[in-house]
This record gives C-alpha cells, sequence and structure tokens, in this order.
C-alpha cells in the first residue's frame, strides 16, 4: 500500500497589475504592517512569520500578513510548514516608482524619533 499524497499549499497572490495604489496604501497605513514591511526591507532575504516581533497576537499577525499579501505587498510560500515572506520590492517598483522606499524611508524615520535617536544639524 502506498502512502497517501499530500496536495502542494497554494497561497493565492494577486498579479501586481491588478493591485490599486489605495489598496498598498491601505495595506502600509497600519504601524504593524509597516514594521513588517521595513524588516523585510532591511532584512535582505525572506523571512518566516515567527520573525518578526510585533505587539500583537498570532491571530492579529497572520491577519495583518494576509493583508499584506492581498494588497501585494508580500509573497508567502512555504517551505515545510514554515510560512515565509518575501518583500515583492521589485514588481511594486515597476507599478508605483518609488512608493515602497518612500514608505520604507519614512518609517525609518518614525522608528528614530521613537526611539530617541536624532541627527546632528545639518547632517
Amino acid at each position: 500500500m502506498g502512502r497517501a499524497r499530500v496536495a502542494a499549499r497554494v497561497i493565492v497572490h494577486p498579479g501586481v497589475e491588478d493591485v490599486s495604489v489605495q489598496q498598498v496604501l491601505e495595506a502600509l497605513a497600519d504601524p504593524a504592517r509597516r514594521t513588517v514591511v521595513r524588516t523585510l526591507a532591511h532584512s535582505g532575504a525572506d523571512l518566516s512569520c515567527g520573525s518578526f516581533d510585533l505587539p500583537v497576537g498570532r491571530s492579529t499577525s497572520s491577519h495583518h500578513f494576509s493583508v499584506l499579501r492581498q494588497a501585494g505587498v508580500l509573497r508567502q510560500y512555504y517551505v515545510g510548514t514554515t510560512k515565509m515572506n518575501a518583500l515583492r520590492a521589485e514588481e511594486l517598483e515597476r507599478r508605483f516608482p518609488g512608493l515602497l522606499s518612500a514608505v520604507v524611508a519614512a518609517a525609518d524615520a518614525e522608528a528614530r524619533r521613537a526611539s530617541g535617536a536624532t541627527r546632528a544639524p545639518g547632517a
């Protein structure tokens, strides 16, 4: 008797051409979702959902990842049982030039202010 076949998990992603700037901006309006995007932008690698230090519970984190995926900001895929997240930076740059980098830069500035870090005058 053979082993039962397990179907591959398929995660549906919108084509970036089907994503509106409204969807992207609404997805990025939430601070927790901006944290996810900022972390991915600076990591240089894909990260598992558990890699993010979000101030919300697991269920709410899942919701945030789903919103980002549905808005075309993230691509998610499985490695074994681990769900990985990749920022769709190149695709979004082609669709909305400068948008993602501007949001990440603004989130960086916001994080610096929140941590009390200041820039020297004229820097």
